[in-house]
């Protein structure tokens, strides 16, 4: 996500990159355009954070690799904010109704300290829930529940610490309890799509009594040989994340995510593809996808393109926004193509 974030940063004319930081000394010294396959552009990357604290810099992307929490990179971002930059997020910080007082008294903090903005952008969480959903109840006189589902063939993803330790593929089916947040990779997602579930309950008004979890993993029925590495006949190939926002017992926001090696256990073929239903007066259905467009060389996914396109639309936005957490709007200026 953050290469393809860094690429539209580079391609983009009315943007000018400044500096990069690298979480992998390997990384260290290479020319940005170099990592994100462009170009040189005489930015060399650090693996120092002191580096990017001291740029003179409008923003900062903050695209880092999600941690065992949520909320784990946030001694970097007070930092950032601190010293005058405004912060972009791509890690799940979209919206903060579910946030402890604690975290966001420090986040806002740190923007009036540095005079800045901080927010969070993407395509789940970021646009498909908090925003889409939300919008769809417009056309309704009345609501009685939400839902978003999700489906992504993940069999792409080319890193195998992301594929296996934190998304859980190629596990026993059974041998972790997916429900608890014991599970390193089921407490930062809990923590993450919860706050969305929470977030889409805010904007439609409603307090929920509770966030109930329905997580399963259904297993491979053949080994299978995916760009990280190899899935073993009878472990998880497919992962069902359902984040269930309750009142009175009933539900009332329902997300459901599915992450898939292949359309095993996917439902009509329905692939890349996001389903939001609206139960109201009248009822609302839509289906959306994002697709890449021909003749667009290497292998970044539709859906990386569109995370980096919610963060390059969205960054005059929070430049000129006031001190503090923002929200961004729906509608975001985008680049005309000529």
């Amino acid at each position: 996500m953050g290469k393809s974030c860094l690429r539209a940063i580079i391609d983009r004319p009315d943007l000018h990159l400044v500096g990069l930081y690298v979480y992998s000394p390997k990384k260290s010294g290479s020319d940005a355009g170099k990592i994100a396959n462009r170009p040189e552009t005489g930015i060399l990357a650090s693996n120092d954070i002191e580096d990017i604290v001291a740029l003179d810099a409008d923003l900062v992307v903050h695209a880092a690799r999600l941690g065992a929490t949520h909320d784990s990179h946030d001694d970097d971002i007070v930092r950032l904010l601190k010293s005058g930059k405004n912060v972009l997020s791509i890690n799940g910080n979209t919206f903060y109704p579910n946030w402890s007082k604690a975290r966001r008294d420090k986040l806002q903090a740190a923007c009036e300290e540095g005079g800045v903005s901080f927010a969070g952008t993407g395509l789940n969480p970021g646009f498909a829930a908090e925003r889409l959903l939300v919008t769809a109840t417009s056309v309704c006189s009345a609501v009685s529940s939400v839902s978003l589902s999700e489906v992504v063939l993940t069999d792409e993803i080319a890193s195998p610490e992301y594929v296996f330790d934190l998304l859980g593929f190629g596990k026993e089916v059974g041998s972790v309890d997916m429900n608890s947040d014991e599970w390193a990779p089921a407490q930062t997602l809990n923590a993450m799509f919860e706050d969305v579930v929470a977030s889409v309950a805010h904007s439609l008004g409603w307090q929920l009594d509770e966030i109930k979890r329905k997580h399963r993993m259904l297993p491979s029925g053949r080994d299978l040989e995916v760009r990280a590495g190899k899935i073993r006949k009878g472990t998880a190939s497919h992962i069902d994340w359902r984040w269930r926002g309750m009142i009175g017992g009933e539900e009332k926001v329902l997300l459901s995510i599915a992450w898939a090696m292949n359309d095993e256990h996917v439902n009509g073929g329905d692939k890349d593809l996001w389903k939001l239903e609206v139960k109201g007066i009248p009822n609302v259905a839509i289906s959306f996808g994002v697709e890449r467009p021909e003749g667009i060389p290497g292998r970044t996914s539709a859906e990386q393109m569109a995370v980096a396109g919610t963060v390059v639309n969205a960054i005059p936005t929070l430049i000129e926004a006031p001190a503090g957490l923002v929200s961004l709007p729906l509608a975001t200026p985008f680049e005309v193509l000529g």
